[in-house]
């Protein structure tokens, strides 16, 4: 009975989070402490499965990327990738793809927010579809969303060295990389094919095909980039922290810890610059990710989470299973929180491996992926932030093509990642 009532409030909170203007970590907080009161865990038992250590790793790392961002060094690698395509129109597409992911890389879940305001505006100059670019600008990101330094990559190996098992974050990151990648470039073959024609003349009066622009816009839009985009010594030694923390993640170092340290060495080098990176942390994902997890440990202390797992292998098939768990976690992280969705289905996996005839890497990756991949949807994040910068004559159209693609990205993920990295070890 105590399980049933946990997950009935499960499905409150994500229902609740996703129809209403309310951060879903709050929620789970206040989940956590009446249904452990129901399933008799102290209020101090409860308190004590707050997440720490995933605290520091959220808000150190936004913090030294609002650092970043505040010293104008992420306008200083966007200016210098811009200088490189010289108006070549398909090289705009993946430039804006592979900026996506460098700033992914480094340790910002906002990539997107960052980009697409310049680049739905360039979409509009150079005559690209604004889908392709959105969508390209989402692939971009998303591919390294399980950077060793990122929420995402940081987080999903806590928990999997949490749960005992041997997953490689060089693997975590990669698949998921290729995956995105593969899917970006039959995006590009069907919607950016006449991107190789006449390179178009960035100070031209072109308007995109089937939706608007404004040269004024993207003029305002370069230009400002451009005059923030000076090499300065705190510039240089801010690029050379965050490379400096990826170095540290890879060698196994606490990533969190390490960015609070690069971050409060660049507050103290420039405390008045720097005042403002204190607003750029990304508080709603703090609240997001340790409220989920303190609610997942309780579900985990009152036997829910064994309850499923059980459920679970009752199917017969584990490779069943995985693929009907990969389908569950797209569909309801397009509508939801990805991180939120993962840190649910991952403790639903251990069980499964138990088994023995699932891989475990094959199986945490492949739920990586698609709990990411269908953030391309309107109703996420970087989906809302490209419908909003959009340049097109009808919002609700383009909408309507996201969701579109989006149908598509969330029937297909699954299939993609079961078959790319469960199947193979499973036979």
């Amino acid at each position: 009975m105590v399980q049933f009532v946990s997950l009935l409030v499960l499905v409150a909170v994500f229902t609740l989070a996703t129809v209403l203007p309310v951060n879903m970590g709050i929620l789970a907080f206040v989940a956590a402490f009446v249904v452990g009161a129901i399933s008799g865990i102290s209020v101090d038992d409860v308190t004590g499965y707050f997440p720490g250590d995933t605290f520091v790793l959220v808000v150190g790392i936004t913090l030294l990327f609002g650092v970043a961002k505040v010293n104008g060094t992420i306008d200083l690698v966007v200016a210098a990738s811009l200088k490189l395509v010289r108006g070549r129109r398909w090289a705009v597409v993946w430039l804006m793809f592979a900026l996506a992911a460098v700033l992914m890389s480094l340790g910002s879940v906002l990539a997107v927010g960052m980009l697409a305001p310049i680049a739905m505006p360039i979409a509009a100059r150079y005559r690209i579809n604004p889908l392709l670019m959105g969508m390209m600008l989402s692939h971009g990101a998303l591919s390294a969303a399980f950077s060793p330094i990122t929420v995402y990559g940081a987080f999903t190996t806590g928990m999997v060295h949490d749960a005992g098992l041997d997953v490689s974050p060089l693997l975590l990151f990669a698949v998921p990389f290729g995956l995105n990648v593969l899917i970006a470039a039959v995006l590009f073959a069907v919607l950016g094919r006449d991107l190789f024609g006449r390179d178009e003349d960035v100070a031209g009066p072109a308007q995109p095909a089937g939706g608007g622009g404004s040269t004024g816009t993207l003029t305002r839009t370069r230009t400002a980039v451009v005059t923030e985009a000076r090499v300065t010594p705190l510039r240089v030694i801010t690029l050379t922290g965050m490379l400096a923390l990826l170095v540290t993640g890879a060698f196994g170092i606490d990533v969190g810890l390490a960015a609070f340290v690069i971050a409060a060495v660049l507050l103290l080098l420039a405390p008045d610059r720097h005042k403002p990176s204190a607003d750029e942390v990304a508080w709603p994902a703090v609240l997001l990710v340790c409220g989920m997890l303190s609610y997942m440990a309780v579900l985990k202390e009152n036997g829910t989470l064994a309850m499923l797992g059980e459920a679970a292998a009752a199917l017969g098939s584990p490779v069943l299973a995985a693929l009907l768990l990969c389908f569950a976690v797209a569909i309801v992280s397009a509508f939801g929180s990805s991180i939120g969705t993962l840190g649910i289905a991952l403790p639903l996996a251990v069980p499964l491996l138990d088994l023995g005839q699932l891989g475990a890497a094959g199986f945490v990756v492949a739920l990586g992926f698609c709990s990411t991949v269908v953030d391309v949807s309107p109703f996420s994040t970087n989906g809302i932030i490209v419908l909003a910068q959009a340049q097109v004559p009808d919002k609700r159209v383009f909408q309507r093509r996201m969701l579109g693609y989006s149908a598509l990205v969330v029937a297909g993920a699954p299939l993609l990642a079961w078959t790319a990295a469960i199947l193979p070890s499973a036979l």
